[in-house]
């Protein structure tokens, strides 16, 4: 077979671990073929999807701000994708362009390998923010089963989008409400920047929370956020925001390179080292 070529399109894109993700699985099964960064500017991404095979390329992933873009210049989508509203997964099909979501099922997998006795129906679920993350994870929660996800977002007309568009099962409250409106879930996301290495932390009081709450976060910039650490200070089972990076990653590989690779100990220890050494 000939090499394949594969790559993540954003701006900026310079970031990204998911090169080295690939790569990794690129050397371990011995493929022929690469996984690069491009970094395409705002207003060109619509006519950079429409020449993937002229630029070489059997697929991309798609990260910010060109999620939305990625899947209206698709052909055909995933109901997953449909959804959830915005593509991170790109791949042709003879001479069609098909966009997925695999953000969803990437955190649920995460999750079920950190707590696995976590049940999505057992109770409600705390979102913060109301992005491409949150609306992701939002549509596995509820493909997983989850009946109430109450979202709190800056901007309340956001996470009123947000609710309007998952049409049932999320309801949105003001931002201010988050503490009070959590002390029964039994799980708590933040799929804000917030806590991001170089953002402002998330102010989210952990003390009202039940003890069998798990609080997760979707940042992986450091590797412990400051909501993590709080977490795991009140002795709260914490889920980081590493292990959806990778599993969200296979299905991608999968499509471009005609392999399901595995997300192993070795893999993750890869890209802490490389978080780790800045």
């Amino acid at each position: 077979m000939s090499p394949r070529h594969a790559c993540i399109v954003g701006w900026p894109v310079a970031h990204s671990r998911s090169p080295l993700i690939h790569g990794h699985w690129l050397k371990k099964y011995a493929i022929a073929g690469s996984y690069t960064r491009r970094a395409v500017a705002p207003g060109e991404e619509v006519a950079f999807f429409g020449r993937l095979r002229e630029e070489g390329f059997v697929g991309c992933n798609v990260t910010i701000p060109h999620k939305g873009a990625a899947l209206a210049a698709a052909h055909a989508s995933t109901e997953s994708a449909r959804a959830v509203g915005v593509a991170n997964t790109l791949w042709l099909e003879g001479d069609r362009l098909w966009a997925d979501n695999t953000d969803g099922a990437g955190f649920l997998q995460h999750l079920r390998a950190t707590v696995p006795t976590f049940a999505p129906a057992a109770s409600a679920v705390a979102v913060l923010g109301a992005g491409g993350g949150a609306r992701g994870v939002i549509h596995g929660l509820l493909q997983a089963g989850g009946r109430e996800v109450r979202l709190f977002n800056r901007t309340r007309d956001r996470a009123d989008a947000v609710a309007r568009h998952f049409a049932g099962g999320v309801k949105a409250y003001n931002w201010q409400e988050r503490a009070d409106r959590s002390r029964d879930v039994g799980l708590l996301i933040n799929a804000t920047s917030l806590g991001m290495q170089g953002a402002p932390a998330l102010e989210m009081p952990l003390a009202q929370l039940d003890a069998r709450c798990i609080v997760a976060d979707l940042v992986y910039v450091p590797l412990e956020t400051p909501l993590l650490a709080a977490a795991r200070a009140r002795d709260l089972a914490a889920v980081d925001g590493l292990g959806m990076l990778l599993h969200q990653a296979v299905p991608g590989f999968k499509r471009w390179f005609g392999v399901t690779p595995e997300v192993t100990d070795e893999l993750r220890a890869i890209i802490v080292a490389n978080i780790e050494g800045g």
